[in-house]
């Protein structure tokens, strides 16, 4: 088991690591819209949703694979409201690449972000 940890995501706010690789599968933390330096991205959804795939591109890069590996993703969402704008954003990054994905309604996130991603990619 290797732990991946990349600068140009932020790091992690517990007690866990930003991602693990087993046996060449790719298990990234959820990732929520701070910047590198750990300070929020911005308020909007839009904004907050770009930051957290970028975040996620980023721990996969140094993972040595890429959103295109990505096999499965959850998001948590504060606001169900926001599910088609996130959708729009969601497949500005993937593409016609479409992972399992399975998205919940949560009553709040760390930071009290609007929206939380994690995956599960191959390398």
């Amino acid at each position: 088991m290797k732990t991946i940890s990349t600068d140009k995501a932020p790091q992690a706010i517990g007690p866990y690591s930003q991602a693990v690789e087993y046996n060449g599968m790719i298990f990234t933390s959820g990732q929520i819209a701070l910047l590198p330096n750990g300070e929020l991205a911005g308020e909007d959804i839009d904004t907050q949703t770009r930051q957290v795939l970028n975040n996620l591109s980023e721990v996969l890069k140094e993972a040595g694979s890429s959103l295109q590996k990505v096999l499965k993703t959850t998001i948590f969402l504060a606001d169900m409201n926001d599910f088609a704008k996130v959708n729009a954003i969601y497949e500005e990054f993937f593409g016609t690449h479409k992972p399992s994905r399975s998205t919940v309604a949560v009553k709040t996130l760390p930071k009290n972000v609007k929206i939380e991603i994690d995956c599960i990619a191959v390398k």
